[in-house]
C-alpha cells in the first residue's frame, strides 16, 4: 500500500497460480494523468504509447461524464466505473463510430492497463461487447523496380533516410531516434535502441549508403559544433541518463543522426546560455510528406507510406533466399508467425511451384 505521506512504493501481489509479483504503486496524491505517466515511465513504455493510452483514458472518462447539480457535466474517477462501463464504451466505438479492429483493441489495451497498473482495481470479466471483426489483410509491398522508381522521385534531403528505411527494415521512429553512437560504419552495423517492446537489436548498413552516411555525418557534426558555439542545450536524453551523464546532451556520440533543421523549446540546465533551445530529431511528418509526393510523381498506382519500405525490405529478403529466422531478427519481431505474413506476398507464391498455365 502507499505510504501515509502519499509517496509511491511497491507492493507484492499473489497471482492465482501462487506466484507473487512486485507491482508499482503510483503516488495517490498526484492527478490521474501524472499517475499514468509515473507508472508508464517505470515500466519503460514509449512516449508515444504513453500519450496514446492517456488519450483513450480521456475519451473513456469523457464518454461517461454525467450531468451535475449545476447542470454542468461532472467527471467520474475510474474507480467509480468498471467492467460494465468499459463494455459500453467499447460497444460504442464499434457500433457508433465504426472504428477498425486495431483501434478497438488499442482502446481495450489502454483501459486494461489503466485498471490493472494505475487504479489497481482490476476489471474482471468485461463480458460480451460488440467486437469489430478484422478481415485478413496482406501488407502492401512494392517490387524492386517500384522501390527504385519511388526513391528516384524523392527530394534530395529525404533520399538518405528513406533509402535507409528500405535498406535496413527499420520502423520510422527507430530511424529518427538513431544517435551517432548507434552507427558502426566500419562493421556495417546499426544498433536499434529501445525498439518496439523496449528491445534492442542490430541490423545491417547497406554498402551503397556508407559513403553517403559518412558525408551526412560531416554536415551534422558541423551543425552540432555551431550549436555548441551558440550555447544551445544539445539533444534530449531520458531523465535517468541526463542525470547520470549531465554533459552527454552536448557530446557528439549522443547527437541525432537525422536532426531537425530548426531548434525547439525544451527545459534545460541553468548553466547553458540558451537552456530552452534544443536540437530535436527530424519530424516523422517530413518523411511521410516526402513519400506522398514521391508516390504521386512516380505514378506507382499503389498506396505507399514509409512503413511500406519495411514490408518491401522483408519480402525482398525472403525472395532472395534469406532464412525467415534471420529476417525475424532483423525486423525485431517477437514471434516468427508475424514474419510469416511476408511469405504470402512473395513474387513467387509457394516458392518453386509453377502455375499449371505456365507448364
Amino acid at each position: 500500500m502507499p505510504y501515509q505521506d502519499g509517496s509511491s512504493q511497491f507492493q507484492r501481489d499473489r497471482l492465482p497460480t501462487g506466484r507473487s509479483v512486485e507491482r508499482y504503486v503510483p503516488n495517490p496524491g498526484l492527478p490521474l494523468r501524472e499517475q499514468v505517466r509515473e507508472v508508464m515511465r517505470f515500466l519503460h513504455y514509449s512516449p508515444r504509447t504513453e500519450e496514446t493510452y492517456w488519450q483513450w483514458t480521456l475519451r473513456f472518462l469523457q464518454f461517461h461524464r454525467r450531468p451535475g447539480q449545476s447542470g454542468r457535466e461532472s467527471w467520474r474517477h475510474p474507480r467509480e466505473l468498471g467492467a460494465p462501463e468499459v463494455r459500453e464504451f467499447l460497444t460504442y466505438l464499434a457500433t457508433e463510430l465504426h472504428v477498425s479492429a486495431s483501434t478497438q483493441n488499442q482502446a481495450l489495451n489502454a483501459l486494461v492497463f489503466l485498471y490493472r497498473e494505475v487504479v489497481q482495481a482490476g476489471l474482471g470479466d468485461i463480458g460480451n461487447f460488440a467486437r469489430v471483426t478484422r478481415p485478413p489483410r496482406l501488407p502492401e509491398v512494392l517490387s524492386r523496380t517500384e522501390v527504385a522508381r519511388l526513391l528516384a522521385a524523392v527530394s534530395a534531403e529525404t533520399t538518405l533516410p528513406l533509402k535507409l528505411l528500405y535498406g535496413t527494415g527499420m520502423r520510422i521512429f527507430e530511424l529518427l531516434r538513431l544517435r551517432v553512437k548507434d552507427l558502426d560504419l566500419d562493421r556495417r552495423v546499426i544498433t536499434v535502441r529501445d525498439g518496439k517492446g523496449a528491445k534492442d537489436r542490430v541490423t545491417m548498413v547497406p554498402e551503397t549508403l556508407v559513403e553517403g552516411l559518412l558525408g551526412h555525418l560531416v554536415g551534422v557534426r558541423g551543425r552540432h559544433e555551431a550549436d555548441l558555439t551558440a550555447g544551445y542545450a544539445g539533444v534530449w536524453l531520458p531523465d535517468a541518463l541526463a542525470r547520470k551523464y549531465p554533459s552527454a546532451p552536448r557530446e557528439w556520440p549522443w547527437q541525432w543522426v537525422f536532426p531537425a533543421a530548426s531548434l525547439c523549446q525544451m527545459p534545460g540546465p541553468e548553466e547553458v546560455p540558451h537552456p530552452s533551445l534544443w536540437r530535436h530529431h527530424l519530424a516523422p511528418e517530413v518523411l511521410q510528406r516526402a513519400m506522398r509526393v514521391a508516390v504521386a510523381q512516380s505514378r506507382l498506382g499503389k498506396r505507399a507510406t514509409p512503413h511500406t519500405l519495411r514490408h518491401s525490405f522483408a519480402t525482398h529478403l525472403l525472395e532472395s533466399g534469406a532464412d525467415i529466422r534471420t529476417v525475424q531478427e532483423l525486423l525485431g519481431h517477437k514471434d516468427v508467425t508475424t514474419t510469416q505474413i511476408y511469405t504470402h506476398v512473395l513474387s513467387k507464391p509457394g516458392i518453386g511451384v509453377r502455375s499449371p498455365l505456365d507448364s
